[in-house]
């Protein structure tokens, strides 16, 4: 918390209660931010200090807890909200919109020492919540600027976007007729690369780029990240998941061959339409398609049934599969001489995007996978809660600052209900204690 020692925080106690205002005081109080402050005071030095750093920081992350679209929305509040200017450590003046703009500029300098508070809001929670980080889920989220296009012919004024890109990104589908389809998403401005716990719905790690550049570019960068800064959280994470944008094989295999973590991520169809099943090396009567489902076939009828899953040999790092007849209760004119009856193995290397650690045709991979709506709903609470469906945003410093100043008071937010014995409504920005 940004420590004001002169200004109460409780003086109008005595005429009514915080109220809503509590909201505020959880997230003050959880964030470990005085490295930062005495990094800005330092910085301002002996210059004019009307208006003194720890309030105008108070004071922005009051306008991201009580959902303030502006700047100009926020200074409305504080000019009407006294309790809201004791609060934060003003007087009775209000900084002056010139006032806000520098002290963001301000802070766009010191970006890495924000990310150091959000790496040190993941830490405490880790020892709050003792699986945290166990099981992880990773997407990115569409962030369109303001400005509507980009003039290479521009100067930069801190008006002007001329970072920005365009970027694309196809959903696809069948729908309950059986009939394909396709949206195609368009936009200009960036993208939000996001790595959650995906139990408490809680990022641990993050970037914002660009809008063209491509989610698996980001994935390896979000676990280096993690590496780097929280080696005993990545140590203990068993599975991440994610969707077919991150379905390379390169990923799947850093994930387990480095991290030892599960991959549990969504396949693309990369094979041609005339070929749907391929047979499997070392078998002379066993096939399997793209989805990771094995197929044997009877050598006495030639009929083709599926394999069931039997779970993963991590000392081998091979899959094994089971005879449907054994197992399935099936009746096989050919099991007394099918060479695959006591079942088989499948190396993992046979192919790394097909054959993963949790086998793809399991109950346990739908279950996992499951998991992944998980960094969907923070990206919901981005827009809606946190206020990036309708902002006013240009530029990537800008941007990179919004996220992380919002990923800042989701932590803390979390962190100070858990401390409170409100960890029921740890992701709940809009409800008082």
């Amino acid at each position: 918390m940004a420590i004001i020692p002169q200004v109460s925080l409780f003086s109008w106690q005595d005429v009514q209660s915080l109220g809503d205002l509590e909201r505020l005081c959880c997230v003050l109080e959880a964030l470990p931010d005085e490295a930062l402050m005495r990094a800005l005071e330092t910085h301002r030095g002996r210059g004019r200090n009307d208006y003194p750093i720890r309030p105008l920081w108070n004071s922005v992350l009051a306008g991201i807890v009580f959902q303030h679209p502006s700047i100009e929305s926020l200074r409305r509040e504080l000019a009407r909200n006294g309790q809201l200017r004791e609060l934060c450590g003003f007087g009775h003046r209000v900084p002056s919109a010139w006032a806000y703009t520098r002290f963001l500029q301000r802070l766009m300098d010191h970006l890495p020492q924000i990310e150091g508070i959000f790496d040190e809001l993941v830490e405490q929670l880790r020892t709050v919540l003792p699986d945290f980080g166990q099981r992880l889920a990773v997407d990115s989220k569409a962030l369109p600027s303001f400005a509507t296009h980009k003039n290479a012919h521009e100067t930069p004024d801190g008006r002007r976007d001329l970072d920005a890109d365009h970027g694309r990104k196809a959903y696809q589908g069948v729908d309950a007729h059986g009939k394909p389809w396709e949206k195609i998403v368009k936009w200009f401005g960036y993208k939000i690369h996001l790595l959650v716990d995906a139990t408490y719905e809680l990022p641990v790690a993050w970037t914002v780029t660009k809008a063209s550049t491509a989610d698996i570019t980001e994935g390896p960068h979000l676990l280096e990240n993690l590496h780097t800064h929280h080696l005993a959280l990545l140590s203990a994470t068993a599975i991440l998941t994610a969707d077919r944008g991150y379905d390379d094989t390169k990923y799947l295999t850093l994930c387990w061959d480095t991290y030892h973590i599960k991959p549990v991520i969504g396949i693309r169809n990369m094979w041609k339409i005339a070929e749907p099943t391929r047979p499997l090396p070392g078998y002379i009567n066993v096939t399997y398609n793209y989805c990771g489902q094995v197929f044997c076939q009877c050598p006495v009828t030639g009929v083709e049934r599926e394999m069931t899953s039997g779970g993963f040999e991590k000392d081998h790092n091979t899959l094994k599969k089971r005879c449907p007849a054994q197992r399935a209760g099936v009746t096989c004119a050919g099991a007394a001489e099918c060479p695959v009856a006591q079942g088989i193995r499948i190396p993992l290397e046979t192919d790394r995007r097909i054959f993963t650690p949790i086998d793809r045709d399991s109950y346990k991979w739908d279950r996992e996978y499951a998991h992944r709506t998980a960094v969907e709903r923070v990206n919901s609470r981005l827009d809606v809660s946190f206020g990036f469906e309708l902002h006013t945003i240009r530029g990537l410093a800008k941007m990179k600052l919004r996220c992380g100043l919002a990923l800042l008071v989701m932590l803390a937010m979390a962190l100070g209900r858990i401390r409170q014995g409100q960890g029921d409504q740890m992701r709940s920005l809009v409800r008082s204690a």
